[in-house]
């Protein structure tokens, strides 16, 4: 991506009526956007999304602030700098808006006709060509009364898309369209947008589809998200993906990662989790405790997968009362059994005490090892592999705990480099999760 954005507002007013009924719509916009970005922008009826959307396209005229589009000022700017900054968008809304007595192609070639650089020929060209790329090779020819909403929608998508505009503006675009359909149809946008590099502002209330952005922002009441509850914005973007599933989804999602893949994600929900840490002073319960439980349950799980391990455990220190906390169980879908561990007299209140990694063959021969966890699973460890969780204080606060080597061997010195490499990011993930929850 470009590092200039591609729209630029900052502190943007706008008022409906005049006199006494004068009514302010937006408060202080500042909001920055770059090439190739699919943005998603949520928010409540009447919250002033759509007129948001309505002055970025120059649909309406600024009334106070700044507003640059692709690099134009749209302040106080003249109605021919407006309609060539329109030729450069694409605009898809709620209702499709086609034009009854034409066919889909032609509805898509609309588009073209005020374009003089573009030949009849070339217009029929790359409007059949579109509509291909979206599927309806065979309702080229069709009117709107023989096509199904998702259809039509997705012929409003080929006409935005024909012109190749470096920008998209869609308002509410899966409203009046059933899940499937309203899926398929972002994932189209998604699709041809990043194959055209353009960057897509879509607004919507449709919580099935947030996944597809890459960044979320909320206007209520004509006001943006501050940074900080930005910030949270993007941690619950990212963790939705993850906890909207059920617990078996999020297993064989995360099961179905690779290595590369795995730790990509790790990066990323770290990165999102710094942010929450350093703005900590106003973070709610936004996150689903249950939910989160999950999460760290299931990247558990996907730890002993990479490790080849038969149980990874992730344990929390609790220093007031002298002891670390996990969920235990022995399969995926048996229930989990809550472990208390001793500080003092355990192999994990060793490394959570010394900030020490431990690697033992035989772990029946130690005499730290806290026999009551083998006791309450039914479970028999033969080595492990245990290693320390450290904070943004850089203190240890979790232990993260590898059990049984698959195939009868022990662990070695490249399975403990592989494990601090999973755990440095799982650590600020868990630290971001466990601040949320303690609020």
């Amino acid at each position: 991506m470009s590092n200039e954005p591609i729209i630029v507002i900052k502190n943007l007013n706008h008022y409906y009526g005049k006199g006494q009924l004068r009514k302010q719509i937006l408060f202080d916009i500042s909001l920055k956007i770059y090439p190739g970005e699919i943005v998603i922008m949520s928010g409540p009826s009447g919250s002033g999304k759509t007129t948001l959307l309505t002055l970025i396209g120059g649909l309406r005229s600024v009334q106070e602030g700044s507003l640059q589009i692709l690099g134009h000022e749209l302040s106080k700017a003249s109605n021919r700098l407006l309609e060539n900054v329109r030729k450069q968008i694409g605009f898809i809304f709620q209702a499709h808006n086609l034009l009854g007595s034409l066919t889909a192609n032609q509805n898509v070639q609309m588009s073209l006709v005020l374009n003089d650089a573009i030949a009849m020929e070339e217009a029929q060209e790359r409007s059949q060509a579109i509509l291909e790329q979206v599927g309806l090779q065979k309702r080229i020819h069709s009117y709107p009364h023989q096509l199904s909403g998702g259809q039509k929608q997705r012929v409003a998508i080929a006409r935005a898309l024909v012109n190749r505009p470096k920008l998209i503006l869609a308002d509410e675009p899966t409203a009046a369209l059933d899940k499937a359909s309203g899926r398929d149809v972002v994932e189209l946008m998604q699709k041809l947008a990043k194959q055209q590099n353009c960057t897509i502002l879509l607004v919507t209330h449709d919580n099935r589809i947030l996944d597809i952005a890459d960044r979320i922002v909320h206007l209520e009441d004509g006001r943006l998200a501050s940074p900080t509850e930005q910030a949270i914005l993007d941690i619950e973007s990212t963790t939705t993906s993850l906890v909207k599933a059920k617990k078996e989804e999020l297993s064989r999602t995360l099961e179905e990662l690779t290595i590369p893949q795995f730790l990509s994600l790790l990066q990323k929900l770290k990165e999102e989790f710094e942010q929450v840490l350093q703005a900590m002073n106003i973070l709610s319960e936004q996150m689903l405790k249950a939910n989160i439980e999950e999460v760290i349950r299931a990247l558990a799980w996907k730890i002993a997968q990479i490790m080849a391990a038969d149980r990874a455990t992730i344990f929390v220190v609790d220093r007031e009362k002298n002891q670390l906390w996990s969920k235990v169980s022995r399969s995926e879908n048996e229930e989990a059994v809550e472990i208390f561990l001793p500080m003092n007299a355990s192999i994990s209140g060793y490394v959570a005490t010394t900030g020490e990694s431990v690697n033992i063959t035989d772990v029946q021969q130690n005499p730290q090892f806290y026999r009551e966890i083998d006791r309450a699973t039914g479970y028999h460890t033969c080595n492990i592999l245990c290693l320390p969780m450290f904070n943004s204080k850089n203190q240890v606060f979790a232990v993260v705990v590898l059990t049984n080597k698959l195939g009868g061997s022990s662990f070695d010195t490249n399975d403990e480099r592989l494990l601090r490499e999973l755990t440095a990011p799982l650590g600020v993930i868990l630290e971001g999760t466990l601040s949320v929850l303690q609020q």
